[in-house]
Order: C-alpha cells, then sequence, then structure tokens
C-alpha cells in the first residue's frame, strides 16, 4: 500500500505517516523506484500511534505499545512495557493536575486580594 492510501485508511496526513516513520515507528519497505510500501498491519499501527499521541504521550512514549502489537498481540497495550508507559503517563497527568491546582489557588488569591483592595479604594 502506498502512504496516500495509509494515511486515508488510518484518517492521519501523510505528512504524519512521514513523522511516524522518521521516530522509527514505521519501516516501510522501499521500491526500486523509491516509493515506500506500507503492509495491512501498518494501519493498525499508525492509528494506535495517533491514539496515544492524542492522550499526551510522545512519539518515544508510543515504542512499547508499538512493540506490543508487532509481538503478535491483538491489543497494543497487554504488555508490560505498555502497562508501564500508562503509568508513567498517569503520573506525569497527576504531577500537571497539582501544579495547575496549586495555580489556581495562587490565581485566586491574587484576586481576592486585588478585589479587597480594589473595594477599599472606593
Amino acid at each position: 500500500m502506498r502512504i496516500s492510501d495509509l494515511a486515508a485508511e488510518a484518517g492521519v496526513t501523510v505528512k504524519a505517516v512521514r513523522y511516524y516513520e522518521s521516530q522509527g515507528l514505521l519501516k516501510p519497505r522501499r521500491e526500486a523506484n523509491g516509493y515506500r510500501t506500507y503492509e495491512p498491519d501498518d494501519v493498525v499501527v499508525v492509528r494506535e500511534v495517533k491514539a496515544l499521541l492524542s492522550l499526551g504521550l510522545t512519539a518515544e512514549q508510543t515504542y512499547p505499545f508499538i512493540e506490543c502489537l508487532r509481538a503478535g498481540n491483538e491489543r497494543a497495550d497487554v504488555c508490560p512495557a505498555s502497562l508501564t508507559a500508562y503509568r508513567t503517563r498517569i503520573a506525569e497527568v497527576d504531577r500537571r493536575i497539582t501544579e495547575l491546582t496549586d495555580l489556581r489557588a495562587r490565581l485566586t488569591d491574587l484576586l481576592s486580594d486585588a478585589e479587597n483592595w480594589r473595594m477599599k479604594q472606593l
């Protein structure tokens, strides 16, 4: 299958497919004319990468999932390394939630302080 066919079937752009390839997530064969040729399994890989990236994982963090698929598993997230990647991402999200909660509290305090000061000036 050609790159445009893979992109269309997986619901991504050709540019995205090329990016995934540059990150080592896809390894197409090259025809004699230099064209990339993809296998039907690559559609599953591209869809999985797209889904994982939408969850905030980096391309590098998707490697365990892709390796899990290539090992013949029906799901990309059943291998120990994939589960570890999920846990790592959840920990990152938890840290970010804490940071944002602290930021919100500081902003709320500043707003309250500014409103009180303004009321005193009136």
